[in-house]
């Protein structure tokens, strides 16, 4: 069964094509710069080589054609006809209440999807024009929407809800929702048969560590609670959002700044987090570099971020009513050993006992770095988004 799964974002399209039967990766790649000026596709030959193709592509349906035609040409191509894929499995960031699992879409899950623009307007729109645009080029092609919001809906409300006038949580549905969940789901799984053991009984927390960043706690393979909420923008500090912030400090920016709710977004949304508090980058790679060079900023910058990261697996701890497991992903999770050694330190009261000579040694595979006499075992399991999007694909498909 091969099965294409897309990520199409506002100005991008991510793609991979699996072929499940084998768990191979046939094709991958993206588009960026979609309407804009100097727009190209960027795929990954099966040597590893990286190829740029450059083009006008001004729309979503234009990109979608684009990455179909590169899949079936005679020189970049990996299958003969489009009808050799049996089905597209697209990420779509927000179900809000509505989805608590993947779904085949219909005409009516559409226009739920279209509901939660409120409350996504940033991430559903470019989401259904990946779902529109597979419409029209491959009718005939069942496409599963894969929600980033599904896995959490099984935290309880004393979890999710805020201290806010009930009735707004009941007309506007104002709650956390959390995000990453299929990268939550993904590596808790993934950890458990990684040890061999089951996911009954086991507390992990996974952490999800990249330019946006978040934790989850997770209990018998259910999220319990995670640290991004109604939009990404809560929880850690990350590359460009603030994390954590007393909302009395958004009025109050607003009011000496004079600015109004959309430029409040902007500045919360891409001009805060490690790149606000250094001034340098939002690249953990740069702040790093400036981190060693002494620039006090750096430093700042960094000592918030892992302590943000610390303080979430402490709180999560204590709500999960101990933790067996640590899981470090995501770009930052996976490779930056600074990270995760700044993260774990001062965490030994709860058992945690990393090997920080191993710690240092790897990045990006599926390594213990905890000792092993570690009462709480540390991971670091890289993340695989898609295939989780392509097996929920596969199983949907396989149920009708």
């Amino acid at each position: 069964m091969k099965i294409l799964v897309l990520n199409c974002g506002s100005s991008s399209i991510k793609y991979k094509l699996f072929n499940m039967d084998t768990k191979e990766v046939m094709a991958q790649g993206g588009i960026e710069k979609i309407g804009l000026k100097g727009s190209f596709l960027k795929l990954t030959l099966p040597n590893g080589d990286k190829v740029m193709l450059e083009g006008e592509i001004l729309e979503h349906t234009a990109g979608i054609e684009y990455i179909l035609g590169v899949l079936v040409s005679e020189k970049y191509g990996c299958i003969k006809s489009l009808d050799e894929i049996n089905a597209v499995g697209h990420r779509v960031v927000h179900g809000g209440e509505k989805f608590n699992k993947s779904v085949l879409i219909t005409d009516q899950v559409i226009e739920k999807i279209v509901e939660c623009i409120d409350i996504a307007p940033l991430h559903n729109p470019p989401n259904l024009k990946g779902i529109r645009a597979v419409s029209e080029l491959m009718p005939n092609a069942p496409q599963i929407a894969v929600f980033d919001t599904a896995f959490h809906q099984t935290m309880p409300d004393y979890a999710y809800m805020y201290g806010i006038p009930y009735q707004l949580y009941k007309k506007y549905g104002i709650r956390r929702y959390g995000f990453h969940g299929t990268s939550h789901r993904y590596v808790s799984k993934r950890v458990c048969d990684f040890l061999g053991i089951s996911q009954e009984g086991q507390r992990i927390i996974t952490c999800h560590i990249g330019n946006g960043g978040s934790v989850a706690a997770i209990k018998d393979g259910k999220s319990m609670d995670t640290s991004m909420g109604f939009t990404p923008v809560e929880g850690l500090l990350m590359g460009t959002r603030a994390g954590d912030i007393d909302a009395g400090v958004v009025s109050y920016i607003m009011d000496k700044e004079m600015i109004g709710t959309s430029s409040i977004s902007t500045l919360l949304n891409k001009h805060s987090g490690v790149l606000g508090v250094s001034g340098i980058s939002s690249d953990m790679r740069e702040l790093e570099a400036a981190y060693e060079a002494g620039n006090e900023r750096a430093i700042l910058a960094e000592e918030m971020y892992f302590y943000r990261i610390k303080k979430y697996i402490g709180a999560y701890a204590a709500a999960l009513g101990g933790v067996d497991i640590i899981v470090f992903t995501g770009g930052v999770g996976e490779n930056q050993a600074s990270c995760r050694s700044g993260a774990c330190r001062g965490l030994e009261f709860m058992g945690i006992s990393l090997n920080e000579e191993l710690n240092n040694k790897v990045r990006g595979e599926e390594v213990i770095i905890s000792k092993p006499d570690s009462k709480v075992k540390v991971l670091i399991i890289p993340t695989d988004e898609e295939f989780m999007i392509a097996s929920d694909t596969m199983e949907i498909l396989k149920g009708e």
